[in-house]
């Protein structure tokens, strides 16, 4: 099933998609409530689709994870030498709630970067707590699967010079470069564990201004998505409705020079998961 969350008459709601015209409304708020509490379904008024404005399906997750380096092509596309995953763990970050944005919203560019680059991810949803949990049982945790997008900052400037030899630098300009507003966005809904199939066979595809630059799939992940819910629940418990992003696969603007400019638009399509539009300004 297709869950969304959406803004009808100026307040926040969530539901289930009966087709792609209409909704069924199942309650209150996003849909953090709702997968904590089993993502049991009553149906509820009817509402068309073109009447409620869409927004990210989870708008204030617990926690918001992204996983780096995690698709061989785009490692070895920017320079990077290929990873031998069995000398390997997952390399993950955060990004802020404030990062998150829903299906066409418009993302401002921030005044500390002007190289803001593109990267297609699948997100996973927890659907219930998981602390020390097998990369066997990991898929057993999930509540559903979106698109999404990790937009980066690839340079920072605050304005002043810096030592930028110094390797933490380069490492904490990294990091600051996913943390910028409306730098995560989701949707266009939250599709079911159960509808969804395996996670490993869902075509990556990004668009900006109706050009390719990333097509993909994410059966070339480095770390399954079972792997990266085993990983990260042996560093933290995972709670119902946090999101874990789980890379990008190769053609990123970072490995060309191509960068967004203010009206571009960027689409990304991960088949069964919808298609998710937002531009820059």
């Amino acid at each position: 099933m297709r869950f969304v969350s959406y803004e009808r008459d100026g307040a926040v709601r969530h539901g289930r998609l009966v087709d792609d015209e209409t909704i069924a409304e199942l309650g209150d708020g996003d849909l953090l409530a709702f997968i904590a509490d089993g993502m049991s379904t009553v149906d509820g008024a009817s509402v068309a689709l073109r009447d409620v404005r869409l927004l990210a399906p989870l708008q204030r997750p617990g926690k918001l994870l992204a996983a780096a380096a995690n698709y061989q092509d785009h490692v070895t596309e920017t320079g990077g030498e290929p990873l031998d995953k069995s000398r390997l763990s997952p390399r993950l970050f955060l990004k802020p709630p404030t990062s998150i944005v829903g299906p066409g919203a418009v993302i401002p560019l921030p005044d500390v970067s002007h190289e803001i680059d593109w990267e297609a991810e699948l997100a996973v949803v927890i659907g219930r707590t998981a602390r020390n949990v097998t990369a066997e049982q990991a898929l057993d945790y999930v509540a559903g699967y979106m698109a999404s997008n990790d937009v980066s900052a690839r340079s920072m400037d605050y304005g002043f010079e810096r030592d930028t030899d110094d390797k933490a630098v380069w490492f904490f300009d990294w990091l600051a470069g996913k943390w910028c507003d409306g730098f995560a966005p989701l949707g266009p809904w939250l599709l079911s564990a159960g509808a969804t199939g395996d996670p490993q066979a869902i075509p990556v595809r990004l668009d900006v201004n109706g050009v390719t630059k990333q097509h993909g799939s994410t059966k070339d992940m480095i770390f399954t998505v079972a792997e990266l819910i085993a990983h990260a629940s042996r560093l933290m418990t995972l709670e119902p409705g946090d999101v874990i992003l789980t890379g990008t696969p190769s053609g990123v603007g970072a490995a060309t020079g191509e960068y967004l400019t203010a009206g571009d638009e960027m689409t990304v399509d991960l088949g069964p998961l919808g298609t998710l539009r937002n531009t820059v300004a």
